[in-house]
């Protein structure tokens, strides 16, 4: 046993010996296990609503001394607890815009709908791991001997295992465009705003209506997520639907058809471009998605005819995974870089690490520094937002996380012998730190590991 366990456990038994112990490890067993709550202290009054009178009062007291409250943390690297209820959450989203539910009506199953993921473009060749009908492929397959202008090898014959390092390393970094893939990081979100716009005047043109006549008609909705590959860059995953003018509550034209939609999408996927800036320090860029580009019907696929199944289930549990992941699964950090110094200590592979330099450098330059790259260099340039969604796609999360406080203060208030009586709480609370003494990280720790600490 550690010396840190050994404390923390001698303090727990310690802890259990005093009379507020048992409010004390309820406090901490409700947060489910979140490594690093917020405290508050105050105090809260119940209400009756119809005659005025102040049924109950509490403090944080009650609480051993401090409300705890979870920290709501979307990475899953951050907060495992709070990540899978965000995940959870962003699941019942996506999943309502497709067959409904939350407020969204049971015909939306019947809406155009189609699943698309947006790649980006190369930026020069990365030791890449190919399958092909179960097989293992080489890397980079070139003609022997043809080198890069560096004179590194210009292609790679391995046939890479899913755990080798090497996956994602630039052949040569000399010749990688590290500074057109932070730029193109760091326009991504105004890209996809492009496609989004551009997408609803070729859908437009294609039934030959005009955007304001567009508009009367029929909506286009989405929920997206941004997927950092092995290479550092990310990839949007988007659910894009096709509604009546008031979205998921009215029914698309009959126009309006999945093969109609899915030409559109790739159509526009491939012509969407923006111009950088800094042209005279880096050179021209002309910012645009990859080549590959992947559109499929939300639907099943009858298994054995070529194509991957793209149910509404799996769609929905695929974007609700990647919601929850940010840079560190391209091999970054999660915390901000606040000086140029703290680049020398981090635990990054070098494609990684020249990333962050290119942010750190192209940031400080006067012709970047609206992008905030620096800001932004722990997330390899990407400042934009990982899981979006139109406003008439389906629910909100606030929509999500409202309806769960309702019901959990509908259980304190039957706890109380309150049940069935209009109330309103009022309170005062003030923030008074955050994390864990020891003996309280020991207890969340079993309650994420469902051990039995947290029982009775």
């Amino acid at each position: 046993m550690t010396t840190a366990l050994a404390a923390g456990t001698a303090a727990l038994v310690a802890r259990a010996a005093e009379p507020d112990f048992a409010a004390w490890r309820r406090n901490i067993v409700r947060l489910g296990g979140c490594t690093n709550p917020i405290h508050l202290v105050g105090m809260a009054t119940i209400y009756d609503t119809t005659t005025g009178a102040a049924l109950l009062s509490y403090g944080s007291d009650v609480y051993g001394g401090r409300l705890l409250t979870a920290c709501g943390n979307r990475r899953a690297t951050v907060c495992p607890a709070c990540s899978s209820l965000y995940r959870a959450d962003t699941y019942q989203l996506v999943r309502a815009g497709l067959v409904g539910g939350k407020s969204v009506p049971g015909a939306v199953s019947g809406h155009p709908r189609v699943f698309a993921t947006l790649t980006a473009p190369g930026f020069g060749p990365v030791h890449t791991r190919r399958e092909r009908d179960g097989r293992v492929r080489a890397c980079q397959p070139r003609r022997a001997g043809q080198r890069c202008p560096h004179g590194s090898p210009a292609g790679c014959l391995e046939r890479h295992p899913a755990d080798d390092p090497r996956l994602g390393e630039p052949l040569c970094p000399r010749c990688y465009d590290y500074a057109g893939a932070v730029l193109w990081h760091a326009f991504a979100g105004r890209l996809w705003h492009r496609f989004g716009l551009e997408l609803r005047r070729e859908v437009a043109r294609r039934a030959g209506l005009s955007r304001s006549e567009f508009g009367e008609v029929a909506r286009l909705s989405y929920a997206k997520v941004a997927e950092y590959q092995r290479r550092g860059l990310v990839h949007f995953h988007a659910v894009i639907r096709l509604d009546g003018p008031d979205g998921a509550d009215s029914s698309p034209p009959g126009w309006a058809t999945v093969p109609l939609l899915v030409d559109a999408v790739r159509a526009v996927a491939g012509r969407v471009r923006l111009t950088a800036p800094g042209a005279d320090v880096v050179g021209p860029r002309v910012l645009r998605f990859g080549t590959q580009i992947d559109v499929r019907p939300v639907t099943s696929y009858r298994r054995g005819a070529g194509e991957r199944p793209a149910s509404a289930g799996a769609v929905a549990g695929y974007i609700a995974k990647y919601a929850t992941k940010g840079a560190e699964s391209a091999g970054a950090v999660d915390g901000r870089i606040h000086h140029a110094r703290d680049m020398v200590m981090l635990p990054v592979r070098a494609h990684v690490l020249r990333m962050i330099g290119t942010c750190w450098w192209l940031g400080g330059l006067s012709e970047f520094e609206p992008l905030g790259l620096r800001r932004w260099a722990h997330m390899l340039g990407y400042g934009g937002h990982f899981s979006t969604k139109s406003r008439r796609y389906s629910t909100t999360l606030t929509a999500l996380r409202q309806a769960r406080a309702d019901h959990r203060a509908e259980q304190q208030r039957a706890s109380l012998g309150l049940a069935g009586h209009p109330t309103i709480t009022v309170g005062e609370w003030r923030y008074a730190g955050r994390g864990y003494s020891p003996e309280a990280a020991l207890l969340a720790a079993s309650v994420r590991q469902g051990g039995g600490l947290h029982g009775g």
